[in-house]
């Protein structure tokens, strides 16, 4: 795909979602965080589900450790890999309280340091929280890139690396939003929507 046509649909993107924000339900730098680390192989509406009962017992680092892993398993058992997500929180609630003032940090090492939080999760505090130029690659946005042809990739890695250098500096907070919203809605795994797809026309998979 040539950058011509990238940037054809990244501003049909813009003016379909001018302020495009993320599905999770937080009112705190840390709530975001722990909702992100609880996503990781389950989607927002669970973790939301989840959240909106454990936030209103313990929405910081002091009340999760009050709460403990054992309390906090209780919470969200519903969700995926919940026991070893219980002991990441527990150990990252532990060290944002002691190394880091109570405050999720702001720059990669430092939260790639902290248990259960990996490069995508690191991506997404950065973006959302501190307005970073970084972009996220979960399966949506893997799928949606690799399948429409706007950046290729074997792997996250590869698309991400790919996109960070195909996407315009005046996209780049956005298009992990786009990608998403779009990878859930219309350009799904199984059941995909060409019919209603904004980016039909320039769009270069195959199979469409």
């Amino acid at each position: 795909m040539n950058k011509e046509k990238r940037y054809k649909i990244l501003s049909l993107f813009q003016m379909k979602y001018p302020n495009p924000a993320t599905e999770l339900i937080f009112s705190s730098s840390f709530e975001l965080l722990l909702s992100v680390i609880l996503s990781a192989q389950s989607t927002d509406a669970i973790v939301n589900k989840v959240t909106k009962k454990l936030f209103r017992i313990a929405n910081t680092p002091e009340k999760i450790l009050l709460l403990g892993e054992k309390g906090l398993k209780y919470y969200i058992k519903s969700i995926g890999l919940y026991n070893i997500k219980s002991s990441n929180i527990i150990h990252t609630s532990f060290l944002i309280l002691t190394k880091y003032n109570g405050y999720v940090p702001n720059n990669r090492i430092e939260l790639e340091s902290l248990p259960g939080v990996g490069r995508k999760t690191a991506n997404i505090i950065l973006n959302i929280l501190f307005n970073k130029k970084t972009i996220a690659v979960d399966t949506h946005v893997f799928r949606v890139s690799n399948r429409t042809n706007f950046a290729t990739g074997k792997n996250v890695q590869e698309v991400e690396k790919k996109l960070i250098k195909v996407v315009p500096s005046i996209f780049k907070l956005s298009v992990h939003s786009w990608f998403i919203l779009h990878g859930k809605y219309i350009c799904t795994a199984r059941k995909i929507q060409c019919n209603i797809c904004l980016i039909f026309e320039l769009c270069e998979f195959k199979k469409k």
